[in-house]
């Protein structure tokens, strides 16, 4: 559940990262961060934002992996316990039906959680962690293809970070049946029809939900955008794909460009934001921050965090090959492929270049020709990995790209 403060205020985990960034820029005293770090996160279970915990627990639901209603039931609740039982019994009559998780994961099934992401909102993560899912099953389902589903599928669902609303309330509105009835009521182009690890279709394990609170789960004729609150951006910058969550953009940055102000790692980011480096108008570059550059991507929420925290929210994009917390908003713009440690074009990145956003048209570019990005490129010293281990080292050698799912390849 979301934190509440003596007064009643709802916080959450994003409240305390915000907090940072506002304390560093005056904006709040040390009192007030710490009634958000006493308040924000009360009790066991994940962040009570559609962060990547929760986004992913109810992308299994779309995805038929898991029991409906179990993507919003609160920890420590009778109905989280009652949903524990009852997955054991489904383990086992699945066993003795022979139902694989590679029965029940296809390429239609990607396509439905892909359209509950778009309808909810969900964390930039899960597009890497569906691909690596895809890539499992054996599965070919390019990026391009995440776009043709948010073209169809608006977005109904604006919750922590992107709105106000949190997990708890998402339940008590009808939970994910009461999203994809709306979405399949809408597009008609959810697959019903397929298996479930409830032992049933996708439609008849949830063919009672309704919505019960339209404020929090919109109808699908009063969206909060047309379009899905994910986006999947391509240009010279980013030639395999790059992940935006729209839901969580204003609408003065959908059309963005600036100077690069870059950092080559997320430590010495945070420093030059905290320092006050980064400054109204620039697009912040974090690069070697990806599977193979970091190596393993680390979360990126502090820098976000620290931006919306110090009032540039709305003035300062940011691009990465890494990748983000579900708790991020703003126009964060992250998984660029090819990475850099991959020879991609935001190696070639200089400071002040200009670069350019358009969340309407999904482009990501910098004003450079072709030609002077491989020329760029071409004097760049081999990377060389900074991990210091032999498992890191064997990692970093064998990690593909953010656009594949950053899975480990031999080819």
């Amino acid at each position: 559940a979301a934190g509440r403060t003596p007064d009643g205020e709802k916080i959450d985990l994003i409240s305390v990262f915000e907090g940072v960034g506002a304390f560093a820029s005056g904006k709040i005293d040390a009192a007030r961060l710490k009634l958000l770090e006493d308040f924000a996160c009360p009790s066991c279970g994940s962040c009570s934002g559609m962060f990547t915990a929760n986004s992913m627990n109810c992308l299994m639901e779309a995805l038929g992996l898991a029991l409906p209603y179990n993507g919003s039931a609160l920890a420590k609740t009778p109905e989280r316990e009652e949903l524990a039982l009852k997955a054991a019994g489904r383990i086992m009559d699945l066993i003795e039906r022979q139902i694989k998780p590679r029965d029940i994961v296809t390429a239609e099934a990607l396509d439905d959680a892909f359209a509950l992401d778009m309808a909810m909102g969900g964390s930039t993560n899960t597009v890497l962690h569906t691909l690596a899912i895809a890539h499992e099953a054996g599965l070919d389902y390019p990026m391009a293809r995440i776009n043709l589903v948010s073209e169809r599928v608006p977005h109904l669902c604006k919750v922590s970070p992107s709105g106000t609303w949190h997990m708890e309330d998402v339940h008590r509105a009808g939970g994910i049946p009461a999203i994809l009835q709306e979405v399949q009521r809408g597009t008609n182009s959810l697959h019903f029809d397929r298996i479930t690890v409830s032992g049933v279709s996708l439609g008849e394990s949830i063919k009672d939900a309704e919505i019960k609170d339209d404020e929090v789960i919109r109808h699908f004729d009063n969206p909060h955008s047309i379009h899905g609150g994910l986006s999947v951006l391509f240009g010279n910058l980013a030639p395999n794909g790059a992940v935006v969550k729209t839901g969580g953009v204003g609408h003065s940055m959908i059309k963005f460009s600036g100077p690069a102000r870059i950092y080559e790692s997320q430590d010495e980011a945070i420093k030059g934001i905290m320092a006050r480096e980064v400054q109204a108008g620039d697009v912040v570059v974090i690069r070697y921050e990806g599977p193979r550059g970091g190596p393993g991507m680390q979360e990126m929420l502090s820098p976000t965090s620290a931006i919306m925290g110090m009032g540039l929210g709305d003035k300062v994009a940011l691009i990465t090959d890494g990748r983000f917390s579900g708790g991020t908003r703003g126009a964060c713009i992250g998984h660029v492929s090819p990475e850099a440690a991959a020879g991609g074009p935001i190696a070639a990145i200089h400071p002040g270049d200009m670069i350019e956003l358009d969340l309407m048209a999904r482009t990501l570019n910098v004003r450079l020709s072709d030609e002077e990005i491989q020329k760029r490129l071409a004097v760049l010293p081999p990377f060389k990995s900074q991990a210091t281990s032999k498992w890191l080292k064997r990692y970093a050698y064998f990690v593909t790209s953010a656009d594949t799912g950053a899975v480990l390849s031999t080819e």
